[in-house]
């Protein structure tokens, strides 16, 4: 655990008992503090309770006064839509408003690493889609390589839960724009940008607040190395505001649309090549076509952010290779659940919007598409100029007979639940082919989340093929 530094002596209130706030609890009181914690549940409030946490009302009013400071959880809304009643009222009190991460940055130096040779370093990822798989990607390529490395933040662990970090330890953390729009401490030793598109925007008061969020990691205090996706405009953008001169080695532009051969540091991949310029020379690459944990353009773009990160570190390219290359991917994130009779079952269950399905569609050639779930704003309209590998079309759940609407004259099944939608697709993809799940739709009429979605196709096509486990 590391335990909260810079609050001995203080009272401080935790909102949201879920896995960060009883963390955040644990460290407070771990590093000298006192939590008073409040949920909306029950269950909530009994596992604080269990653990020896004071539980207090924080809704009451008054309930803030005497505190320190208000730690709340990523799901909780502190602006937009509107902020949560006892949020609004701890920015009334003048109480001042944190969560996990910014305690993590404020706590993770110790005196223990004045006697480190490599003092630790902190990598930190945001963007829309890839980050989970950037993240794991560059913890597998450290741990490959011999590093000491820690997973954290949206993935793996807690950040408040990890152990503290050895000499030369690297903590890899995905952070979403929940936690870096209200983190009070963004200190990261590199920290990458991996692209941007329209999510979240009810919470972040449009595109535009929602950029802002991600902005954050960059502009409150500034890492050392910054990895930025230039693909979209605002990532150009930030990439240009953080360079001093087209030679500024401290910012690294990563592209998978152009070649990038300019005078600073760059990475790209090009028709599955990834090539590294540094002042307009080559000096490495890879080729990202054989990697099986990697595949399609949106995997590629996840591999130059990842080799950035990691040169960045200082491993050599051989290294890296080597670690792409024995790395399987995540689960429901273009996961290949299985192979036969030249048929490949790919799980991208986490393809919850349409631009995450657009990349899926992209990766792979004669597609069985198995899509729908509870539609987002406009449905699956904007697919439509990624759809030149889909063979067929299996729709299934609340939104199925509203995105038969919008395939044009694409052949499809109203399928309606995944056990069906499998069985049509097994039934009629021959050689060449790939049965892909990339819902382009949430999982919650069905579902109580994506990964539930995807263990269940992936269930059934094993099950179906007679594979075990």
């Amino acid at each position: 655990m590391i335990p909260v530094r810079g609050m001995e002596g203080a009272r401080v209130a935790v909102l949201g008992l879920g896995r960060s706030g009883l963390s955040a609890a644990a460290a407070l009181r771990e590093g000298g503090a006192e939590a008073v914690c409040w949920d909306d549940s029950p269950e909530g409030r009994a596992k604080a309770e269990e653990a020896g946490h004071e539980i207090r009302d924080l809704t009451r009013p008054g309930a803030l006064r005497g505190l320190d400071r208000l730690v709340v959880s990523p799901g909780i809304p502190h602006l937009y839509p509107q902020p949560h009643p006892v949020i609004r009222a701890a920015l009334e009190e003048g109480v001042p408003v944190d969560n996990d991460i910014g305690l993590f940055f404020m706590s993770l130096a110790s005196g223990d690493w004045l006697e480190f040779d490599q003092p630790p370093k902190v990598v930190a990822i945001t963007g829309s889609n890839g980050k989970s798989t950037t993240t794991a990607l560059i913890h597998h390529c450290l741990e490959a390589a011999g590093r000491e490395a820690q997973l954290a933040g949206n993935i793996g662990r807690g950040v408040l839960d990890i152990d503290p970090p050895g000499d030369g330890g690297v903590v890899v953390l995905e952070l979403s724009s929940y936690q870096t729009d209200l983190a009070r401490a963004l200190t990261p030793d590199v920290a990458v940008f991996t692209n941007l598109s329209p999510d979240h925007l009810d919470r972040h008061g449009g595109y535009g607040g929602y950029f802002a969020a991600k902005r954050r990691l960059f502009a409150e205090g500034g890492p050392d190395r910054a990895v930025i996706g230039i693909d979209e405009d605002e990532g150009l953008f930030l990439a240009g505001q953080l360079a001093e001169a087209p030679t500024d080695d401290r910012v690294i532009r990563v592209s998978v649309t152009k070649k990038l051969d300019g005078p600073g540091w760059n990475v790209f991949a090009k028709k599955g090549f990834l090539a590294e310029y540094r002042k307009g020379r080559q000096a490495g690459s890879i080729d990202l076509r054989g990697i099986r944990g990697l595949p399609g353009r949106h995997n590629h773009q996840n591999a130059c952010s990842a080799y950035a990160a990691l040169r960045a570190l200082g491993l050599a390219p051989r290294d890296i290779e080597a670690g792409f290359l024995s790395f399987d991917g995540l689960p429901h994130r273009s996961q290949i659940i299985a192979e036969a009779k030249g048929v490949t079952y790919v799980n991208d269950s986490k393809a919850t919007n349409v631009d995450s399905a657009a990349q899926a569609l992209q990766a792979f050639p004669k597609i069985r598409w198995i899509a729908g779930g509870l539609g987002k704003d406009g449905g699956i309209a904007a697919l439509e100029p990624h759809l030149g590998a889909v063979v067929k079309a299996y729709l299934i759940g609340h939104s199925a007979r509203d995105f038969a609407l919008q395939l044009g004259g694409l052949d499809h099944e109203i399928s309606g639940t995944m056990e069906q939608a499998v069985a049509q697709a097994m039934a009629e993809a021959g050689e060449g082919e790939t049965v892909l799940l990339a819902p382009a739709a949430a999982s919650f009429d069905q579902y109580p989340n994506f990964e539930k979605r995807g263990e269940d196709f992936t269930r059934i096509v094993r099950e179906r093929l007679g594979l075990q486990g």
